[in-house]
Parts: C-alpha cells; sequence; structure tokens
C-alpha cells in the first residue's frame, strides 16, 4: 500500500483535489492498487486553523509518505499577514524541509486543445516540453537576503544568486536521465554573459555532460534565459528537456505553459535525491494558483490535479501502466469535446468541476473494459 499525504490548501484546491481523490479511489476498486490516503492543512486554511501556514506535525508526516499531492494555497484574504506567515510559505517549507530540489514542469499540447493556445496551432500541436527547474537553491533561497535602511533614510533590498557545484550537479543528472527516456537532447539555460553564477551553471553541466552523458547519446546545447523565452514563443517544438535554475524556471515553465492554451491543464512534480531503494521524497500539484474568484463555484478545471496525480504514478510509484491510463483518460475527454471555462472553445461541451470528474472515471472504465 502507498502512502499519499493529501493538502487540498485554499481557494480551488479543495475542489480540483476532491475530483483526484475519485480518480485514487477507482484506483483501488478497480485496479486493485491500493493508497493509504491521510488529509492535512496547508497554506491560508492552516494559518487560519493553527496560527502557521504549515505546522510541525505536518511537516512530519510530509517527510513519512511516500508522495504528497497538494493543491494550492493562497489568496487576496491573507495578503496582510506578516512574510512568514503568508500561505506560500508553507509550500516553500515544504519544498525546502524534504530538499524538493528539481521541479519537473511538462508543457504538453493534447492535439484536442491545440487550437486553445494563443500561438499558432502548427507551432504547438504535438509540442510536449519537459521544464526541469532547480527548486530549492538560487536567488529566492540565498543569503544574505532582506531589506535595510541606508544612512540616509532610503532603503534597500537585497537577494542573493549562489549556486554551488552539487546543487548544479545533482539537477541535471535528473534533466539528463529524463531526456534518456525522452528526445535525448537537453537545452541548458542560464545567463552566463552577465552573471558568475550562470557561468558556473554553464562549465558544471558541460562538464557533467562530457563525463557522463556524451557517450549515452545525449545531446547539449545551451541558450540563454531571455533568448530561450524568445525562442519558446517562436518554435517551443525545438526544444525537449529544459535545464535552469530557480529564477529563469519559474518565468520560463510559466512562459511554456501558456503555450498548451491554460494553466488549469498543466501538472508538476517536485523531487528530493533517491535513497539506496530508490525512494524520492515527492510533492504534486498543478501549476495554477487558489484562484479564489471562482472557488466553490464548481467551475475550476481538476485536469492539471488529476494528471499531477498521474505524475505521482510514474515517479513516485513506478507505475507507468497505471499513469498512462490517466493520461489516455483526459485524452479522451478532452477529444470528445468536453470542456471546462478555462479551456471553452467553440461549438465544445462546456461543464462543471464535478462532470469533468465524471468523465474522466467513465473514460477510465472503458479503457479496461
Amino acid at each position: 500500500m502507498y502512502n499519499l499525504l493529501v493538502l487540498p490548501g485554499d481557494g480551488i484546491g479543495p475542489e480540483v483535489v476532491g475530483q483526484t481523490l475519485r480518480v485514487i479511489e477507482w484506483f483501488g476498486r478497480k485496479r486493485g492498487v491500493a493508497f493509504n490516503v491521510t488529509e492535512g492543512l496547508v497554506g491560508g486554511c492552516s494559518y487560519d486553523a493553527h496560527g502557521t501556514p504549515l505546522t510541525d506535525e505536518t511537516m512530519e508526516r510530509a517527510m513519512a509518505a511516500d508522495a504528497v499531492l497538494l493543491g494550492a494555497v493562497g489568496g487576496p484574504r491573507w495578503d496582510s499577514l506578516p512574510f512568514e506567515k503568508k500561505p506560500e510559505r508553507g509550500l516553500l517549507r515544504l519544498r525546502k524541509d524534504m530538499d524538493l530540489f528539481a521541479n519537473l514542469r511538462p508543457a504538453m499540447v493534447f492535439d484536442a486543445l491545440a487550437d486553445a493556445s494563443t500561438l499558432k496551432t502548427e507551432l504547438v500541436k504535438g509540442l510536449d516540453i519537459m521544464i526541469v527547474r532547480e527548486l530549492t537553491g538560487g536567488v529566492y533561497f540565498g543569503e544574505p537576503r532582506g531589506i535595510e535602511t541606508l544612512p540616509n533614510g532610503t532603503r534597500r533590498g537585497v537577494n542573493t544568486q549562489v549556486y554551488t557545484t552539487p546543487e548544479i550537479e545533482r539537477v541535471a543528472r535528473v534533466a539528463f536521465e529524463l531526456a534518456l527516456v525522452r528526445g535525448r537532447r537537453v537545452c541548458s539555460v542560464e545567463k552566463a554573459n552577465v552573471m558568475e553564477s550562470g557561468l558556473l551553471w554553464r562549465e558544471e553541466v558541460t562538464r557533467l555532460h562530457a563525463a557522463e552523458y556524451r557517450d549515452m547519446g545525449i545531446e547539449l546545447s545551451h541558450m540563454y534565459a531571455d533568448n530561450c523565452a524568445m525562442q519558446l514563443v517562436r518554435a517551443p517544438k525545438q526544444f525537449d528537456v529544459i535545464l535552469t535554475d530557480n529564477l529563469f524556471g519559474d518565468l520560463l515553465s510559466d512562459c511554456a505553459a501558456m503555450l498548451t492554451g491554460s494553466l488549469g491543464m498543466l501538472p508538476s512534480a517536485s523531487l528530493g535525491a533517491a535513497d539506496a531503494n530508490g525512494r524520492r521524497r515527492a510533492l504534486y500539484e498543478p501549476v495554477h494558483g487558489s484562484a479564489p474568484d471562482i472557488a466553490g463555484r464548481d467551475i475550476a478545471n481538476p485536469l492539471a490535479t488529476v494528471l499531477s496525480f498521474s505524475m505521482a504514478l510514474r515517479y513516485s510509484f513506478h507505475l507507468p501502466t497505471e499513469a498512462d491510463l490517466v493520461e489516455e483518460a483526459v485524452r479522451r475527454a478532452l477529444s470528445g469535446g468536453l470542456r471546462t471555462a478555462d479551456i471553452m472553445q467553440p461549438k465544445m461541451a462546456k461543464v462543471s468541476t464535478s462532470v469533468m470528474g465524471d468523465v474522466i472515471l467513465r473514460e477510465l472504465d472503458k479503457l479496461i473494459g
């Protein structure tokens, strides 16, 4: 039995996670794949209940779980909280304490949604990119950081971009290993022309590739982050695996997300290092935010969360056949013309969150006969 900690979070989080729990239960009933599911609080709801965006007890449960499935955190009702109490700090603590250094952000366009992108259909149809973002280092965590008052009364904000060889190596290995089972191409992205940390990144990735992966047929290229952003909207299918740091990964993955037509379609995985038994701590979550303006209205798109669970099946539970079932069920639901509001297209049928969940279960039933 697999131990799964579910943290629905805020806004639409409980709604989209709720539909995913139905898929999880389906696997227990129909496929004999049992999950020991427990739930907890993170984000604003945790602050409301406990005065902190993540309790030590929930953190301990996350550390012990085989995987964590998270909905979304945050919302304007908590904007006035002190920085250390904001809902997002709960998510950052999960990533940091679990040492989830590799964020996997696929940008895949289902054929049925190729027309939903703001780019021309021929540019995005068949798109399948994997962005590997370093998640626990760089400017978001570097020291020194803070805001200080200068002698003349003005203020200065400081954040430090810093990386070490081991931090770069371990996330680069994830990208290279993914490329082995994909298109065997890695594009490493930084700003080596103006940042010493970027120069170190380029040098270390190049060295690791030459030592361990070049003879395995992996092609490595390098690109500056600003050019990569331009190329993603110019010719996105030139990429297979994009490897980049925390800051640029944050920006580029959102840019790639919109190539697919909606953030509501995109899952993600955040992985830690593998132990001696091959087990990795891992957190899976949709890319979209908490969308408090539509929370409770049964109109949110649950597919990114459902697809996040399919990533958990693939990367944490090592059940690729089951992961394929989920992805095919989503593909069939979309091909059947069903759309939630965020991906609505002419002549398609608009459905609610719960109805989309019904359809996914129905397609899963069909797939197993």
